[in-house]
């Protein structure tokens, strides 16, 4: 079971937690990815998130349906959140859960990796004296 989301609202890793919990699962993986204060030690301000809605949501279904798979995990939440950004607001939160932790970890790897790699979303990047896009893929 998937819960794919791409929100500009704030991303929940409670809910998250809680959609892959279940009764059958040894171990629940988590990864939150946030937006930090520097980039390369210059001062962020804040982060902008752009995405083709349409293609990065079917690129992260397909990610998590390949991660159930690969791994034979139980049920995976897989949020991105578009917009702007504060410092320590998540952008992104991947949940797996899994009869053992190895497999719920090796899909959360393996989700956030393909994310960056595959789905049509973009960053930029604001600070003081400016701002830069940067891919979230290359």
């Amino acid at each position: 079971m998937l819960e794919i989301i791409l929100t500009d609202s704030p991303l929940n890793s409670q809910h998250c937690t809680d959609f892959v919990a279940n009764d059958a699962s040894g171990g629940i993986a988590i990864f939150v990815g946030t937006v930090r204060n520097a980039t390369k030690d210059k001062p962020v301000l804040r982060l902008e998130f752009e995405a083709y809605e349409p293609m990065a949501l079917a690129e992260m279904q397909k990610i998590a349906e390949q991660a159930l798979t690969l791994f034979s995990v139980q049920k995976i939440a897989l949020h991105h959140r578009t917009g702007i950004l504060q410092i320590g607001e998540a952008a992104v939160i991947i949940a797996v859960s899994a009869p053992h932790r190895a497999a719920a970890f090796d899909a959360c790897r393996y989700c956030i990796d393909k994310l960056k790699e595959t789905v049509p979303i973009w960053k930029k990047e604001i600070f003081e004296d400016g701002e830069v896009w940067v891919a979230a893929h290359p």
